[in-house]
């Protein structure tokens, strides 16, 4: 009883604490969704401040998104519950059953024998030890019969509280589901928001302009920060193949499977009237697509950057760096070395207005090259 007291202790300490986390996580999800809704609506009264309002919304969208991975994972977890909780029920029916059908048995037995057939047992011994050879045969028959009536009762418990069980468990995969889907909702509606900015953004010239140039800032802020790498002692890369990755030239593969949607070089908006030099390429490519290493190297960056979103830049040797960028995830740390078509992360969003892609630089130093010199899919 101590123990079962001290384990019931134990569990509700547990549960408190993890509701306690669970109220913590959303509280930092609201604060994100509202502080996401302020930086637009002051971009939109302001005319400046793009980068801020999306990486507002990113933040909040990384937020739910892993709300709604813990609420799937939930879900998945309560469904299994339940299906254990139904296949116990089933079972114990079974065995209820199987018992039933024994008791019904000695029930027949006992009628067919009579009130004093244990009497005539008896009686009909030809002798004293075959007298208590019945007598023991007897009490075998009453042992069994007393055991079918106590397994009967207990597999009775058994099947109510497996039952029980099972209606708990419909109740938490159901709450679990209805989370799942709060959460997803919740996910799809601020990456609307995202695609509102982006069209409100297209309706102003002036907002158009003023974002081109916030994101002008930013592309020269990755030029410098990769620029200074060059003064420093850099980490020991990859092994690469003989010559380096100039031998690789036009024979790297693509980063993603997808399709590329956007070259190096001047890019034009004959809308807004406006024209950016484009330092990388974009491809198109379903959100979560895998995004892998062209060549060996080691992780110089790895981490959010205004502009570019999340973002890894491998570092391959003799001042050679490549870009890529608007990840959702992440799944290599600074420092790590990563061998030609090692997983950097997943395809996302985040910092675009654009939807789901990868941007991709090959740079030398602070200069960006063209790609399709290096890339044999765009040769």
């Amino acid at each position: 009883m101590k123990r079962a007291s001290r384990a019931l202790c134990a569990g509700l300490a547990l549960a408190f604490a993890a509701s306690a986390q669970l109220d913590r996580d959303l509280e930092r999800v609201r604060e994100a969704i509202a502080e996401s809704r302020e930086r637009v609506a002051a971009f939109e009264r302001e005319e400046r401040g793009l980068l801020e309002a999306i990486e507002a919304i990113d933040a909040s969208v990384r937020l739910l998104r892993d709300e709604a991975e813990r609420a799937e994972a939930a879900a998945r977890d309560a469904r299994r519950a339940l299906e254990a909780a139904e296949l116990e029920a089933g079972t114990a029916i079974e065995r209820l059953a199987a018992l039933e059908e024994a008791l019904a048995q000695r029930a027949v037995a006992l009628y067919r024998a009579g009130e004093i057939g244990a009497v005539r047992l008896l009686f009909a011994a030809r002798d004293l030890p075959d007298f208590f050879t019945r007598v023991q045969t007897l009490r075998r028959l009453v042992r069994r019969d007393t055991d079918l009536v106590a397994a009967h009762r207990e597999q009775t418990r058994d099947l109510e509280r497996a039952r029980a069980e099972a209606v708990r468990a419909s109740r938490a995969a159901a709450e679990a589901e209805q989370t799942l889907a709060a959460r997803s909702a919740a996910l799809a509606e601020e990456r609307g928001n995202k695609r509102a900015l982006a069209r409100t953004l297209g309706r102003s010239r002036a907002l158009a302009r003023r974002g081109l140039a916030e994101l002008e800032i930013a592309s020269a802020a990755l030029r410098e920060t990769v620029a200074a790498w060059g003064d420093r002692p850099a980490p020991a890369p990859a092994p690469l193949a003989a010559g380096g990755f100039e031998a690789l030239r036009g024979r790297l593969p693509s980063p993603v499977e997808g399709e590329p949607s956007g070259g190096f070089g001047r890019v034009v908006d004959r809308d807004h009237r406006t024209a950016t030099f484009r330092k990388g390429v974009v491809w198109e490519a379903p959100l979560g697509t895998p995004v892998r290493a062209v060549a060996a190297g080691r992780v110089r960056y790895a981490g959010r950057f205004r502009g570019y979103g999340d973002v890894v830049i491998l570092d391959h040797g003799d001042d050679y760096f490549t870009v890529s960028a608007h990840l959702d995830r992440i799944d290599v740390g600074l420092g790590e070395g990563v061998e030609a078509g090692g997983a950097l992360g997943q395809l996302g969003e985040s910092g675009s207005l654009e939807g789901p892609r990868l941007y991709f630089e090959v740079r030398r130093g602070g200069d960006a090259l063209d790609p399709a010199d290096w890339l044999a899919a765009l040769r």
